[in-house]
């Protein structure tokens, strides 16, 4: 099993592209659209769409992609388990907000409402 700080190393350089179209494909599977995601990731990172697009085409890294957005201020306010680690409890701040990514797609996926997604 891979130690935490090469875990964090490899979420890091991961790209976000690579990463994308699997979150499209568990939201739909779902009876979610790509809209809501995209809704819930400009949320997160403040991007407009033109940015997250750019974020895509370019192949930005996880790093690159949160290095270059404006955490909601929110966002702490994200909490419970992904990947079997609780998000408010991880350590690596690049690795916690790729995590807080992975939960809200997660409570897109499942249902939830928007409204609670987006911790308003």
């Amino acid at each position: 099993m891979n130690t935490p700080s090469k875990q964090d190393e490899r979420i890091a350089k991961m790209t976000f592209a690579s990463v994308y179209p699997h979150y499209v494909n568990k939201v739909e599977k779902k009876g979610r659209t790509e809209a809501d995601l995209r809704k819930v990731l400009q949320w997160l990172t403040g991007f407009t769409k033109a940015k997250l697009d750019k974020h895509i085409k370019q192949q930005s890294t996880f790093e690159a992609l949160f290095d270059d957005a404006k955490l909601h201020p929110n966002a702490s306010l994200i909490t419970g388990v992904i990947c079997g680690y609780r998000v408010e409890e991880i350590g690596n701040p690049l690795t916690q907000k790729v995590r807080y990514m992975d939960k809200l797609v997660d409570e897109l996926a499942r249902g939830k409402k928007m409204e609670s997604i987006l911790r308003s």
